[in-house]
């Protein structure tokens, strides 16, 4: 769990923050846009808590409290967006399934490759 100070932050609290915050090392996975600068989630969370680097939140926690004060964050360089993780997986329909039927045919395919190392191995035992 985040520690109190950190539970308590507000977006002007950590937007004030990252206007004096420098990062010199190697940007980790996490990362948070502010003022258009791509700073690590967080050492910059820490920071505008006043929290030693030792402080028990991990960068989940980080990165959860970023994105609830509105905050684009990154994981590895691409955007994370809090919209996309609520959504419902979508049914699985008859026109999805309809659309998979016959894609493992052909000459290139797996099922063709399956039957002919089955035919080829049938001669060779049959022998």
């Amino acid at each position: 769990m985040a520690s109190a100070k950190v539970s308590v932050l507000t977006r002007q609290a950590i937007a004030l923050a990252a206007k004096s915050f420098q990062w010199n090392r190697q940007i980790p996975k996490w990362t948070v846009i502010v003022d258009g600068r791509e700073l690590p989630a967080r050492p910059l969370v820490l920071e505008a808590a006043g929290v030693p680097p030792n402080d028990p939140t991990n960068s989940h926690q980080a990165v959860a409290i970023l994105k609830d004060r509105g905050f684009d964050v990154r994981y590895q360089g691409k955007s994370i967006r809090s919209e996309d993780n609520n959504q419902a997986p979508q049914p699985v329909t008859d026109e999805f399934i309809r659309s998979l039927r016959g894609c493992c045919k052909g000459e290139t395919s797996l099922v063709e490759a399956r039957e002919r190392e089955h035919r080829i191995e049938e001669r060779r035992i049959g022998k």
